[in-house]
């Protein structure tokens, strides 16, 4: 228990360390386990290299020592001319030390320091580590035989120099290990504080920003890597902030317009009546006014909450009949058009099927041809026609008339926007109607579109996915 105590301490404490320390702490603890794993492998590597080459020089020597034996008196020996004094010489100077034994273990003959050597019989062919003198030999014995004379011959080096070279990388490993480490440690601060200072521009950034300040942004120049993307993607999840919450202030504003201007005129007409007493006739008149005024405010609330529940409500389809709620709906409205002998004209594909929500879009077909009859002036025309395009349907609502201005076009969807305020009172709308056509056909995973030639004609274009 008081183990993993202390583990999940030394977890906590590490898990508060800033990032920035977090990963240089990694970069050099990987760092350290490669380190130590090549140093490991490259004294490994080394050591045995020195070995084997050592081990090839003794096999080289006893080669050369086999050309300088003679056989004398029953034993043998190293025989002394001109030539074999010089390779006797040589080898003395090397390090070498040769001797040569009987079988058991007495020293016939030999050069270099053999005499520190312990005597020992080989048992077999072969190298052999001996400790003498404080020092480690490596000893090759060969098993020779001359006439009838047989016996040993042993080649020795210390290792001394091995040890020597060994012990020096050792020590410049050690030296070197730390030195290596801190240098990486500095190394991948400044790493980490050059890859992570973007983070710290959204961190001052995201610290800025409150309801009423959302204008801040990273406007990050660097490469386009991970924190890079990061960057880019909160800037633009920022812009769409700013975009909805611009969009809430203004629909604010205006739906508090909206309410207000019936309500000051209700209050008024209350006002002026109880100024004085009036006639039964005149009381009437502002009763029937105050109506009319409720009813615009219910027209407004009613519009305000169908449009709250379209962008929370997630849609049911069914079946819908395009063509035969398309017909209903102009013979409908055909009464309301022939009072301003205006003409409607259908050009509509039989057995449309569409997947929707019937009250939906006959909500939206009804607010696209009611506005078709508001703005069409007395002997027009409206021509309602369909056209199947690629995966769904295009429903074409065309009026004459005064048309719409390019300046107005891509505000028309939005809330209570009005091409001509004064006559949008007087055919007693809020700017709503088509900002619910807008959201009815994008909760349908379609869109809605408008063009207008001044003077001449205005085109509202529904499409509508078959699924």
């Amino acid at each position: 228990m008081p183990l993993i105590r202390i583990i999940n301490q030394q977890q906590t404490r590490f898990n508060k360390m800033t990032l920035r320390v977090r990963l240089t702490a990694w970069y050099i603890l990987l760092l350290g386990v490669t380190l130590g794993l090549f140093s490991v492998y490259l004294y490994g590597l080394l050591k045995h290299n020195l070995s084997r080459q050592m081990d090839r020089t003794l096999e080289v020597t006893v080669s050369e020592t086999l050309n300088l034996l003679i056989e004398q008196q029953g034993k043998i020996k190293l025989k002394h001319t001109l030539g074999s004094d010089s390779v006797i010489h040589n080898l003395t100077e090397a390090g070498f030390v040769v001797r040569l034994t009987s079988r058991d273990g007495n020293v016939w003959d030999g050069f270099g320091h053999y005499q520190l050597l312990p005597q020992f019989v080989s048992q077999e062919i072969g190298f052999t580590n001996i400790k003498a003198q404080d020092k480690l030999w490596r000893i090759y014995s060969l098993k020779i035989s001359l006439l009838n004379t047989q016996g040993w011959l042993q080649v020795s080096q210390p290792l001394q120099s091995v040890s020597k070279t060994l012990d020096h990388l050792l020590a410049l490993m050690l030296l070197s290990f730390p030195l290596v480490l801190m240098i990486a440690a500095c190394g991948g601060l400044f790493l980490a504080d050059r890859a992570l200072s973007p983070i710290e521009r959204i961190i001052r950034t995201a610290e800025a920003i409150n309801q009423d300040e959302i204008t801040c942004r990273i406007n990050y120049q660097g490469s386009l890597d991970e924190v890079g993307r990061l960057a880019n993607t909160l800037d633009r999840m920022l812009d769409r902030l700013q975009t909805a919450l611009d969009h809430e202030r203004r629909f604010t504003a205006d739906a508090s317009h909206e309410l207000r201007t019936p309500l000051t005129v209700i209050k008024g007409r209350i006002g002026v009546t109880l100024s004085r007493l009036r006639s039964p006739q005149e009381y009437v008149n502002t009763l029937q006014q105050l109506d009319q005024e409720v009813d615009r405010l219910i027209r407004l609330a009613n519009g305000l909450l169908f449009l709250t529940r379209l962008e929370q409500e997630s849609l049911v389809t069914q079946t819908v009949e395009l063509s035969h709620l398309l017909e209903i709906l102009v013979e409908q409205l055909a009464p309301l058009a022939e009072t301003k002998n205006i003409e409607i004209i259908q050009n509509i594909e039989l057995n449309l099927i569409v997947y929707g929500h019937a009250d939906y879009l006959t909500s939206l077909f009804l607010n696209l041809l009611d506005n078709a009859i508001k703005y069409t002036p007395n002997q027009g025309m409206i021509t309602v026609t369909t056209a199947l395009v690629d995966k769904g349907v295009n429903i074409v609502f065309t009026n004459t008339g005064l048309g719409i201005s390019p300046q107005d076009l891509p505000h028309l969807f939005e809330r209570f926007y009005r091409v001509e305020e004064a006559r949008s009172r007087q055919t007693g709308g809020a700017g709503l109607g088509l900002a619910i056509a807008y959201e009815i056909a994008r909760l349908h995973q379609g869109f809605i579109s408008v063009d207008s030639q001044p003077n001449q004609i205005t085109t509202f274009t529904v499409n509508l996915p078959f699924q």
